[in-house]
């Protein structure tokens, strides 16, 4: 009988080793770590008269050293208890895309607290939605099919970001007169150090993979960090700032003045129920609804597409304990709401340490003490660049996509699903309209060619809550009309 973490964590059941769980925990938080300094960017300001601040209807911000004690705190607490309970390596920091519905959309309506105190409604509804067994049982009625171009699509994705917050693609400015949305570095070639420094990194990472080489990801990372520091000794690029288009994305890869740095976490608690009262109750529940389908969705997508990448997927198509992991991802909500960081939830990233080998729970403990560490050295691990980190977010990608091959294609009520799901993924920057354009099309489809009986009555409800919610704008318009 196995005994203290390999009996706690079942590492060898599942075909691990300490030495993995670590190394790939270490891997997840390297890719991780940017949004300790993104997402204090998307919801802080340094000064309520800085003329970008982000300021709500009573003219406050979020100031962004509190943001990012917070965001590290959240994230590590919220990913050890995940590791703890559910006992996979599922990592769990700030969402994107739902920061950004808070910033610009709801802060603009009411204050800072009233918007997280929204926040934490949402991961009220959705801890109702799991202890009631409906988000298990959603889970559960995807299709195999769907859930292998979930996982494709993820792969897809996080590729996508790869290649964007390396430079490696970037959007073409509207007046450069071309309807070409993107481009290969600036002016189509790699003009900057910190692209090529992305392009070294990913040579050499897949190098290592091909080779099988044990902890290939980490060593590819870690060597790229040194090479970026030294190349900007040299070269002295300088941090981007949004101007500066050759400088470095996020994080600088240069010596800080200090180590250690003393959290602030007075935004912990700051939420307000006002809101309810601030807009009309309607635009609040609307609200609302968008962060509960957002929040939904990209967790079910993201646990899909991890369990399948981690070999967890059982025989029956399902991920074992999945209703204890849904829950602990709704506790993340709430306590995202309270803590002023936005909604928590499992990280894509993650399979940067599945493809290093975690399996377990383990792995998550391993991630979450750093992002706790993190709180006081800030100064120090910002000295990863993203461009660094980036190469094992496209080599994972690369990984991921082989799942392709468990969709039967020759079956066009199933292929365009997939493919959808798929190609919106990236394409919108999100996983939740990639998961949304799939189940409504696929609904469609299967009913239209006869099959109907054949989709779980849980697809239709899906479906039709997806119609709502991409046409949220125009019923909101309506009713406020």
């Amino acid at each position: 009988m196995k005994t203290g973490l390999d009996g706690f964590f079942k590492i060898s059941e599942r075909g691990s080793t300490v030495g993995r769980e670590v190394r790939g925990g270490l891997v997840t938080f390297v890719t991780m770590a940017y949004i300790v300094v993104l997402n204090p960017l998307v919801l802080g300001s340094f000064a309520a008269d800085d003329p970008s601040a982000k300021t709500d209807v009573a003219g406050a911000i979020l100031p962004v050293p509190q943001v990012a004690a917070v965001t590290a705190l959240v994230a590590g607490v919220m990913t050890i208890l995940f590791g703890l309970v559910a006992n996979y390596p599922f990592a769990l920091a700030t969402g994107l895309g739902i920061n950004s519905f808070v910033a610009v959309t709801m802060a603009q309506q009411m204050t800072w607290p009233e918007a997280m105190g929204l926040v934490v409604v949402n991961g009220v509804v959705v801890l109702l939605l799991v202890v009631t067994g409906v988000r298990t049982a959603v889970f559960n009625a995807v299709p195999a099919e769907l859930k292998a171009a979930i996982a494709v699509g993820i792969g897809l994705f996080i590729c996508f970001i790869g290649l964007v917050d390396a430079g490696f693609v970037r959007r073409i400015p509207d007046e450069a007169g071309t309807t070409v949305p993107v481009g290969l570095g600036i002016n189509g070639s790699i003009a900057s150090w910190p692209t090529l420094i992305f392009v070294v990194g990913l040579v050499l990472t897949g190098i290592l993979v091909a080779r099988k080489v044990k902890g290939a990801i980490l060593i590819g990372v870690l060597t790229s960090t040194v090479l970026a520091i030294v190349i900007e000794a040299i070269a002295k690029a300088g941090p981007s700032k949004g101007t500066n288009a050759k400088g470095w994305n996020l994080g600088y890869p240069a010596l800080p003045d200090q180590v250690l740095g003393l959290p602030d976490l007075s935004l912990l608690g700051d939420v307000s129920l006002g809101a309810w009262t601030r807009v009309p109750a309607l635009t609040a529940a609307l609200l609302v609804f968008t962060l509960v389908l957002t929040d939904f969705f990209d967790t079910v997508g993201t646990m899909t597409g991890l369990g399948k990448e981690a070999g967890l997927i059982g025989k029956d198509g399902q991920l074992p304990n999945v209703s204890k992991a849904l829950f602990v991802d709704g506790v993340g909500a709430v306590a995202g709401g309270a803590a002023s960081s936005s909604s928590n939830t499992v990280y894509i990233e993650s399979a940067a340490g599945i493809a290093e080998g975690a399996r377990t729970g383990l792995a998550n403990v391993v991630t979450g003490l750093l992002f706790i560490a993190a709180m006081f050295l800030t100064p120090l691990y910002s000295i990863v660049p993203v461009e660094a980190a980036a190469p094992a977010l496209v080599i994972v990608g690369a990984l991921m996509i082989v799942q392709i091959r468990e969709i039967d294609f020759t079956d066009f009520s199933v292929a365009l699903p997939a493919f959808l799901t798929i190609v919106v993924m990236p394409f919108t920057y999100s996983i939740a309209n990639g998961i949304g354009a799939g189940f409504v099309s696929y609904v469609l489809l299967r009913a239209m060619t006869g099959r109907a009986r054949s989709v779980h009555p849980l697809m239709w409800v899906v479906a039709g809550a997806f119609v709502v919610y991409f046409a949220i704008e125009p019923i909101r318009s309506a009713l406020a009309g």
